[in-house]
């Protein structure tokens, strides 16, 4: 049982507009999910294809004000990727900022967002949303053109739909998000940032990224700095890389 205030919805449109709408009802840390979300969408404005019954899609609210809220992605990757081992026993790949792969391939998806609330909207939080694949078989993903898409059954874990959903809502939010919270609040990515390096899989390889001009760069990703930008060493010099679109080479078909 969670100690803070977990929804479960049997179906939902989106789960991060859902707790915007919601979002002052919630404490300090709370949250929803649901195994049916019927308009959703991921980072960079991707939508996100609905698979009833097969996901875990799930929102926190983060009411504590925070040193590096822009870091809350990087934060959120870590602690999925915490729940997904003790669960299944697996060792997801962080591609950063916070797609998590599985043998290479796509298994959660990511999306944080600002939220004004209260008196005249004064009030400032932040959610964070998340797309677990838990069984889609691969004729889903063959609908939906995701060819670099996967699911944790497919990669040959023992997924139990009937528990598994609330066990990780309850984790991420008591133990991912909620026992973090005061160290991340204070702190920022900084003490997590060996962490995710460790599991971040786009060091060490060659990658192109997007420009603010809108042109492309490319080099090689040789660490994240402590406000958890990807660096990358071009030929030009070290690129501090906090947004946008970044391709690791051997990584989604990419060469």
């Amino acid at each position: 049982m969670s100690i803070n205030e977990v929804r479960y919805l049997p179906e939902c449109g989106s789960t991060n507009a859902y707790v915007k709408e919601h979002f002052e009802e919630f404490g300090p840390v709370g949250a929803v999910y649901t195994e049916n979300q019927t308009a959703g969408r991921g980072r960079l404005g991707r939508s996100w294809v609905n698979a009833e019954g097969k996901a875990l899609y799930y929102t926190v609210a983060i009411r504590e004000p925070l040193a590096q809220p822009t870091t809350l992605p990087l934060l959120a990757s870590l602690a999925v990727r915490t729940q997904l081992k003790l669960r299944y026993g697996v060792d997801c790949q962080i591609k950063w900022p916070n797609d998590l792969l599985l043998n290479g391939k796509k298994i959660v998806g990511i999306l944080c967002e600002g939220v004004s609330y209260g008196y005249q909207q004064q009030g400032r939080g932040i959610l964070c949303g998340i797309g677990i694949n838990l069984a889609q078989p691969q004729s889903y993903f063959d609908a939906a053109g995701l060819p670099n898409g996967t699911s944790l059954a497919l990669q040959g874990a023992k997924v139990d739909l009937s528990t598994d959903p609330a066990w990780l809502a309850e984790g991420l939010t008591d133990f991912g998000f909620d026992r973090n919270m005061y160290v991340f609040a204070r702190d920022g990515f900084a003490p997590f940032r060996e962490e995710y390096k460790a599991a971040c899989v786009n060091l060490g390889r060659r990658v192109t990224f997007d420009l603010p001009d809108g042109g492309q760069g490319a080099g090689e990703a040789v660490d994240v700095d402590e406000e958890g930008r990807l660096v990358v060493r071009t030929d030009s010099g070290e690129v501090h890389v906090f947004t946008g679109e970044v391709s690791v080479h051997g990584i989604y078909g990419a060469v």
